[in-house]
């Protein structure tokens, strides 16, 4: 497999012509013979202006508007621009050329900052050739592979995927390196009220437990197991009993409507289970309705996702 060109010794005017400056553009005019009419320039090539690493200046970098990292720690950025004052940036930022002298991140963002903060003029950038969907993808997937996106940012990356390119979500799981069933779960945080939306931000609560809390309907249970997890140090698995003894007592105390039967909804009901191979319920109602699909595992539900895909 090729290696990435390394041409730190060659300037940014080698490869994007636009950056030589006036000043050697005389010298060049001085020390030559001036060029005939209808002699191209020998000007490099569009794809001699990728998988090359460069020195750039900062300023000439603008930060990537699809940056799914959102929360960065002041502290940690003030270390790390302690660091490349002494060291210098040891490994490169990942930026793609928009012409007009700049350059947009794709990933780097928090090095990236750190060296305005040390007020380092030039940086050394792997220039890579990648279009918006590239670019916002190559961001979010090299956050993963670092660990350096909570949850929620994580699943904010998994639905721009979705809604600004057209993604399924099989085909962001594949991008990501990712099971389906796992894109799927973090998709579902976001349907979380705020209160525990800011709780799994900050640490407070791990996605297990937030994943225990999406069944629970009234958000003042929500609220009230919540609390019991960071004051009594709840494991998932006690949140998980918790929400079970608690969807229990609600059905108690509820008693189930019996629905006439209606042969049209049976009839569908059972073409329904023959083709995703489980319980299937329709309730229909004033308006349409909602059909309720059971599971009973990850890979079960794995297997109806990839029935719907097939659809």
């Amino acid at each position: 497999m090729a290696t990435s060109k390394k041409v730190l010794g060659r300037g940014l005017g080698a490869f994007f012509p636009e950056y030589e400056s006036e000043d050697s553009d005389s010298k060049k005019k001085s020390s030559k013979p001036k060029e005939k009419e209808g002699v191209e320039k020998n000007i490099v090539s569009p794809e001699e202006r990728v998988n090359i690493v460069l020195n750039v200046p900062v300023d000439h970098i603008r930060a990537n508007p699809n940056q799914p990292r959102k929360e960065f720690d002041e502290e940690r950025l003030d270390e790390l621009a302690d660091s490349i004052k002494k060291h210098g940036l040891i490994q490169p930022i990942t930026v793609r050329y928009i012409g007009e002298k700049r350059f947009e991140l794709i990933s780097g963002e928090r090095r990236l900052r750190a060296a305005k903060l040390a007020g380092i003029a030039e940086i050394p950038a792997y220039i890579r050739e990648a279009d918006d969907e590239q670019s916002m993808a190559f961001a979010l997937i090299e956050n993963i592979q670092r660990e350096e996106l909570n949850p929620l940012e994580v699943a904010l990356g998994y639905k721009r995927l979705l809604e600004e390119f057209d993604y399924t979500q099989a085909e962001v799981a594949n991008r990501v390196g990712k099971n389906r069933t796992t894109v799927t779960n973090m998709l579902r945080l976001l349907g979380l009220p705020d209160f525990i939306q800011a709780a799994l931000a900050s640490n407070a609560i791990s996605v297990g437990h937030a994943r225990a809390l999406i069944t629970v309907e009234s958000k003042s249970d929500q609220q009230k197991l919540l609390s019991k997890i960071i004051k009594l140090g709840w494991s998932v698995r006690q949140v998980e009993e918790a929400v079970r003894a608690l969807s229990s007592s609600t059905s108690k105390k509820k008693p189930a409507k019996k629905e006439p039967a209606n042969p049209f909804y049976d009839e569908i009901s059972a073409r329904l289970r023959r083709t995703f191979s489980t319980k299937v319920n329709i309730k229909p109602k004033a308006n349409g309705g909602e059909i309720k699909i059971e599971y009973y595992s990850e890979d079960d539900l794995e297997r109806i996702l990839s029935i719907f895909d097939s659809i």
